[in-house]
């Protein structure tokens, strides 16, 4: 969607008007990411999947580009892992070696400590332990880059996605849902990759590496160590089943209280006319009680996992310490193995516990994901034409055929609409509101296809043109201006980008907005804030007329161009406009019927029909349904 002087709505808006790429908002933070940035753990808690295994597929898909990368990762995972792991048994080689040396001492039967042997050891233990930081350090760098490549993707496939999308999705889509996913999701995503993976290679390789330990020390010992994991499974199990329920509906209501904190924020000015703050405030109250409710619940039962894990594993750890000094008085068992195994015990319970943990955070991960997808996969537009059609030259001839639309296909807005525009004329679209003026536009810049029927320009379907072709041949002007955080120069020069300064300035002029922008502090220069309020609504009128006035178009759609300025500078709009429209078909969707009376045919559309169409003269004459609307805007109140 590339036509260069259209209203755009902001992100997150109201959702008015054709929708157009963005240009750069400068200072302007997502307003999508406002709420659940607390922390690493902050968005994985409270959500699962409806397809865990497909979504995990489709996540595994994305990491395929970075295969070898995350191969590397597995292997140095594994490999830090499994040098960590010989470390207890080679420090209860030491311990061993120092008891051996001090009972000798006191049996009177040896030569004392061996601290040479014991240094050794140390040593080897000490080199250990530094090769698996190292490798440990190493794997976390490489992840870290795969999973903010993975990111760069999601969200790069998410902009892009919302380019092709039909304007009826974002119609009926609350925009904060969005850009919580393009936000809140994909960081839930990010921090897995970069985190849990890992996480859960280095948490198995622990758990097989450590028992292969521990049965290799005393068999009767790791018997009583692995009674703790049924008692485990049933306590994951028992907490798992029971916060599912709450899983997806904070993440939901994430995204409800984003999209209201981004309308209200995006609306001040208008919540604050209609003393609505206390509704807003209560809807955002009714939101965040919700959100709270479900976050606390589930974060609860997330929660205590760790410490009932913990409670199972000293469980586990005292039958093992039990069991170990029999046996050490026994002799069955050196002192220094004792150590090693307690070791192995603590390093044994802990890594289950991660993994209990983690299958927790994998499954809101997945409703994370799950959600992006969901987005990914929405319907788009209609394909472009295999073999479009290019005109070197734009007549401005239009044709509509027996066209018929609706929004919803219950709803029918026009219906069976006929009429043919010759190049140049001046069409204007009057009609009560809600007549299907504006659709009629929509249709034309093929915002939405046409439900039956056909719309020609230059007797070629409009459907067989590529749509940044067909939408760069129309300049538009609409009734709710668009500016965005820039200086005027950028957002006048945003309807041509190659446009040096002496042509902005010249469009600038013939839309009469010069003298008021060299009287602004750093006129051309001056930056229009965030939501464009520290000029006028007739200045900005004025920027975006002069922005079509630069693009200099082959046809124009004017909805109520000059509705907020004065009158005496509607009429000077309005000569230029007529300048403008000299030799261009254009199409006026006209309130005030009085700056419609030169137009060259007008067309009136009533319930999605022609009712009638001529001159305005003509119509007067007839007195029929155009000569009921003109006359009724000069109405005296009394008579009302």
């Amino acid at each position: 969607m590339s036509t260069p002087n259209m209203h755009t709505p902001t992100p997150g808006g109201n959702g008015k008007g054709p929708s157009a790429p963005l240009p750069p908002m400068k200072g302007r933070p997502p307003m999508g990411g406002m709420i659940g940035r607390g922390g690493p753990m902050a968005m994985m808690k409270g959500e699962t999947a409806r397809d865990f295994k497909g979504t995990m597929r489709k996540l595994i898909a994305y990491l395929g580009p970075h295969r070898i990368a995350t191969l590397v990762v597995l292997v140095l995972s594994m490999a830090s892992t499994v040098f960590s792991i010989f470390g207890p048994k080679i420090l209860g080689q030491a311990t061993t070696k120092l008891f051996e040396g001090v009972m000798g001492q006191i049996a009177g039967t040896g030569s004392g400590i061996d601290f040479n042997a014991i240094g050794q050891i140390l040593l080897t233990a000490l080199g250990l332990y530094v090769l698996s930081a190292i490798l440990a350090y190493v794997q976390g760098w490489v992840m870290s880059g795969v999973s903010v490549q993975v990111t760069y993707r999601l969200r790069r496939d998410i902009a892009e996605k919302i380019n092709r999308m039909p304007l009826r999705y974002f119609d009926g889509t609350n925009h904060g849902e969005i850009l919580s996913r393009i936000t809140n999701d994909v960081d839930t995503v990010n921090q897995t990759l970069s985190q849990s993976l890992s996480q859960i290679i280095t948490s198995v390789t622990t758990v097989v590496g450590v028992l292969i330990m521990m049965i290799s020390i005393s068999w009767q010992m790791t018997l009583v160590a692995l009674l703790i994991i049924p008692l485990s499974l049933v306590i994951v199990q028992f907490i798992v089943s029971r916060s599912q329920r709450y899983f997806r509906q904070q993440q939901d209501y994430l995204g409800h209280v984003n999209g209201h904190i981004e309308e209200m924020f995006g609306g001040h000015v208008e919540v604050k006319a209609f003393n609505a703050e206390k509704r807003s405030i209560d809807r955002f109250s009714s939101l965040n009680a919700t959100l709270y409710n479900t976050a606390w619940k589930s974060q609860f039962l997330s929660g205590i996992m760790m410490p009932m894990m913990g409670f199972v594993g000293n469980l586990g750890y005292v039958g093992v310490v039990i069991l170990g000094s029999y046996l050490a008085v026994r002799n069955l068992i050196t002192l220094g193995d004792i150590q090693a195994f307690i070791q192995y015990v603590r390093s044994f319970t802990q890594p289950i516990t991660q993994l209990a943990n983690i299958s927790n955070v994998l499954q809101q991960t997945a409703a994370a994901a799950e959600r992006v997808f969901e987005f990914l996969g929405e319907e788009e537009e209609v394909p472009e034409a295999e073999n479009p059609i290019v005109l070197s030259h734009v007549e401005g001839r239009v044709e509509f055929q027996n066209v018929s639309f609706g929004y919803t296909p219950e709803k029918m807005v026009i219906k069976n609409f006929s009429t043919k525009v010759e190049p140049g004329m001046r069409v204007a679209i009057v009609g009560p509101t809600g007549a299907g003026k504006t659709t009629l536009v929509k249709l034309l810049m093929r915002f939405y296809d046409v439900n039956s029927g056909a719309i020609l320009i230059d007797g070629h379907d409009i459907r067989n043109f590529r749509r940044a072709d067909l939408r760069c041949m129309f300049g538009m002007v609409l009734q709710d201006t668009w500016l965005f955080n820039g200086t005027i120069m950028e957002n006048i020069r945003y309807g041509s980008d190659q446009a040096s300064d002496e042509e902005v300035i010249a469009a600038a002029r013939a839309a009469h907005a010069d003298y008021f922008i060299r009287s602004l502090p750093g006129g051309y220069q001056m930056v229009l804030n965030e939501e464009t309020s520290n000029i006028s609504a007739g200045q900005k009128q004025l920027i975006t007329i002069a922005r079509a006035f630069l693009n200099n178009p082959a046809m124009l759609i004017l909805d109520e161009a000059t509705s907020s300025v004065d009158t005496h500078t509607e009429l000077l709009i309005q000569q230029a406009m007529r300048n403008l429209m000299r030799g261009r078909t254009s199409f006026i969707i006209a309130h005030r019927l009085s700056t419609i009376r030169d137009a060259d045919w007008i067309l009136v559309v009533n319930e999605g029909d022609i009712v009638e169409q001529g001159t305005h003269d003509a119509l007067l004459a007839k007195g029929g349904f155009y000569a009921e609307l003109y006359n009724s805007q000069f109405i005296p109140v009394e008579a009302v």
